[in-house]
């Protein structure tokens, strides 16, 4: 499955494994990327909206997670 921002690279492994870890890694990463505040606001949105597995989906799905 591509992500939704290919372009947008994102450290997972290695790393904190926190969810607001994760989610704050992903925010960063779109930001340095250029993605709007309101589209950043949307992905913390739906990765916040459900359990830890659901953060790391949301992350896989918008960006290219390794």
């Amino acid at each position: 499955m591509t992500p939704k921002y290919p372009h947008v690279q994102v450290q997972l492994t290695g790393e904190d494994g926190s969810a607001p870890a994760i989610v704050g890694r992903c925010r960063r990463a779109a930001q340095c990327a250029g993605l709007s505040v309101s589209e950043r606001d949307a992905f913390m949105r739906e990765a916040f909206s459900g359990d830890y597995d659901n953060v790391i989906a949301t992350a896989m799905a918008w960006f290219d997670c390794h």
